[in-house]
């Protein structure tokens, strides 16, 4: 039989031939040593583009501006078939520079922390290595092992490697100047608006499961007033710190989370919350106290909760501490995302948990108490049924050392990378096999 005309086990395993670990090597370093902080993806796009080309992908440049762009690659399947989008960000948590990076991602940077791969047999190490652009790897290896061994796709497969993606405000000096959306999932919202918007989607990003839901974010401000004065006349003038009430809103406030937390967990979400910054008085003028400290929040909410009502919600918790001091304390939404679901019983969820267990060997079991936040909540946000998979944290660095965050973002392990590679491909292809 034609590798055109195979269907399910046979035509997975056409395309799985087509799979070598130099492939995901490839992929791998060619992402991570282009580096692409938040709203300066372009050019690991415009690579992207380039490589699915070369594999016979029909691709895509989707410009944003000048410097933020999506690649888009995109296989057709039946003309009168569905559509699977096959989606992961490119852009990084840190930026890579330790002018930008350095004391606040750590006292000093890191191999991991640097736009540039280092190979340890199976380990690849170097910025975003594992999340996201491990991920990104593996929907790039799937599709053009897709191209190359020919199948008949049962849908239309669109891979989409967005711009944007991190929770994060623009950063200063990098990308465009003037824009201030280029992150929160610009790139995935602008994706869909364009021309490629699918019938199902499936994005990559860690968690060896498959997820059908997931928490959103509200970013709060809280601001502490206080009395503009000099240390000097401290004793002669009124005298209110900002900075010491800050510290009692701070106190109370991570106390809180996690009361707030337990009181809205909800089916696999357990939404947490975490004081992220301060900021507040002048750092050349130590004598003087400033007349406001600003505290900012990250507060995740289930899709059962709204912006307003984790404003109200952290207005409450903060109401005693205000009468205590005596002083207003300004509580404001800055940014937020909310929280989506898609039906366990969707089409995307069975196949890709079917794959799973084909992959896996076992029966699937949802992991519990989630709190992250991914561009699937823009996706689902469209009206698009998604799936989450991906891949687990990596036990171990290269040398043996324990993983924290950061080396848990930085660093990806090519076995891995090709059992995900291997669970993209049986969703797409179990797709066929599945009612409209």
């Amino acid at each position: 039989m034609s590798a055109a005309g195979r269907t399910g086990e046979e035509a997975v395993a056409a395309v799985l031939a087509q799979v070598e670990r130099d492939h995901l090597l490839e992929a791998v370093r060619g992402l991570v040593d282009r580096p692409s902080p938040t709203g300066a993806e372009r050019p690991v796009a415009e690579w992207l583009v380039g490589h699915l080309a070369a594999a016979g992908v029909d691709s895509h440049l989707q410009v944003i501006d000048d410097a933020q762009a999506n690649a888009v690659g995109v296989l057709p399947g039946p003309a009168d078939g569905e559509s699977v989008l096959l989606y992961a960000p490119l852009d990084t948590y840190t930026t890579g520079d330790p002018d930008l990076d350095i004391p606040y991602a750590g006292p000093r940077m890191r191999e991991d922390m640097l736009p540039r791969a280092t190979v340890y047999d199976d380990l690849v190490v170097g910025l975003a290595a594992g999340n996201p652009k491990g991920h990104a790897a593996c929907v790039l290896v799937a599709v053009e092992a897709m191209a190359r061994a020919g199948i008949d796709l049962p849908v239309t497969v669109v891979a989409g490697f967005g711009a944007g993606g991190m929770p994060s405000f623009a950063v200063d000096g990098i990308g465009s100047p003037g824009r201030a959306n280029t992150g929160h999932g610009v790139g995935a919202s602008f994706l869909l608006e364009r021309g490629f918007t699918t019938d199902h989607a499936v994005i990559a990003k860690p968690g060896w499961t498959v997820s059908h839901e997931e928490v959103g974010l509200t970013w709060v401000d809280v601001d502490v007033p206080g009395e503009h004065s000099y240390v000097g006349s401290r004793h002669r003038m009124p005298y209110r710190n900002a900075a010491s009430g800050a510290a009692r809103v701070i106190e109370v406030l991570e106390a809180w989370c996690d009361e707030y937390a337990a009181r809205h967990e909800v089916g696999t979400m357990r939404p947490q919350g975490a004081v992220s910054s301060v900021h507040g008085g002048f750092e050349r003028l130590a004598a003087s106290t400033s007349a406001l400290v600003r505290v900012r929040l990250d507060i995740r909410m289930t899709p059962e909760q709204s912006a307003p009502a984790v404003v109200r919600e952290v207005r409450a918790a903060l109401a005693p501490l205000m009468a205590e001091l005596g002083v207003p304390l300004a509580v404001r939404q800055v940014a937020s995302v909310p929280g989506s679901r898609t039906d366990r019983d969707a089409p995307i969820i069975r196949s890709a948990v079917a794959a799973w267990e084909s992959v896996a060997g076992r029966p699937h079991e949802l992991v519990r108490e989630n709190s992250g936040a991914t561009d699937a909540n823009m996706i689902r946000m469209r009206g698009i049924p998604t799936a989450r998979v991906g891949m687990p944290k990596v036990a171990a660095g290269p040398n043996g050392q324990p993983v924290d965050f950061t080396l848990g973002m930085n660093v990806v392990d090519l076995k891995e990378a090709r059992r995900l590679v291997e669970l993209l491909v049986r969703t797409v292809v179990g797709m066929g096999g599945l009612p409209r």
